[in-house]
């Protein structure tokens, strides 16, 4: 039986790392292809979706398999003992439909500041200090109890999540909503970070990958959230005073 659900879950599990490896490829194929102007690159907003999406597989995806693991292997255990057995991808599905729906949010709020950027020209001759603005801002997130709680529970471990256990397709649903609102809660301000230093920008992609995997993943989160928020907050000072120290991507308003 370990052996069978050993290999159950390799068979779950290597099919959101190749569809995250993928996602790294195309990411990076599209990326030498674009050259819009503004926060959105001038996408259409199907086309940001498709390109959002795929961003938060990449990003996303590595951290979250954990919990996804651990969700099958619940699944299996209870199908075990005559359970109805519930597809863990309804589960994912639900997590990256927040995702999606803050890409949404997104897509219209930067639209509105590059607008809103072409009516004051201050704005857009002080994009890199307004960005740096916003490093300081997610750096300060970092250390809020919002951002604490949040956390906790994106990492949250197995006796955790069969304390708030649903049954059934509905039930994994809304289990996946719940997970994709903490893990959102923890990391918004991250992802809107894409969008000053620009928004297929591979380079800042990587290392916010890398921040969100190790707060999701190692032990102490909460040291590692407050170590990142102190470098994003002193970054984000130094862009302020320098503005030349950002390095954006495409992004003029």
């Amino acid at each position: 039986m370990h052996m069978q659900l050993e290999r159950e879950h390799v068979l779950f599990l290597a099919p959101l790392l190749i569809l995250a490896a993928v996602s790294w490829a195309l990411l990076i194929w599209q990326a030498g292809m674009m050259n819009g102007m503004g926060l959105t690159m001038g996408m259409g907003i199907r086309v940001f979706l498709a390109i959002w999406v795929v961003m938060m597989v990449a990003m996303m995806f590595p951290a979250i398999a954990p919990m996804n693991l651990t969700f099958a292997r619940v699944q299996r255990e209870r199908g075990s003992f005559g359970l109805a057995f519930v597809p863990a991808w309804i589960f994912v599905g639900a997590y990256l439909l927040i995702w999606t729906l803050f890409g949404v949010l997104a897509y219209f709020g930067a639209n509105a500041a590059s607008e809103l950027a072409r009516t004051v020209p201050w704005l857009l001759m002080n994009a890199p200090r307004i960005g740096g603005g916003i490093l300081v801002l997610a750096g300060i997130y970092q250390f809020t109890p919002l951002k604490r709680v949040c956390l906790a529970k994106c990492c949250m471990c197995q006796q955790s999540l069969l304390e708030g256990w649903r049954d059934g397709r509905l039930g994994a649903f809304r289990m996946g909503l719940s997970h994709g609102l903490s893990c959102l809660g923890a990391n918004w301000l991250l992802c809107v970070l894409l969008f000053p230093v620009g928004l297929m920008n591979i380079a800042a992609m990587a290392v916010l990958t890398a921040l969100i995997f190790v707060e999701k993943v190692f032990p102490q989160a909460e040291r590692i959230a407050w170590i990142a928020g102190l470098a994003l907050t002193l970054y984000g000072t130094l862009v302020i005073v320098v503005p030349a120290a950002l390095p954006t991507w495409g992004t003029g308003m």
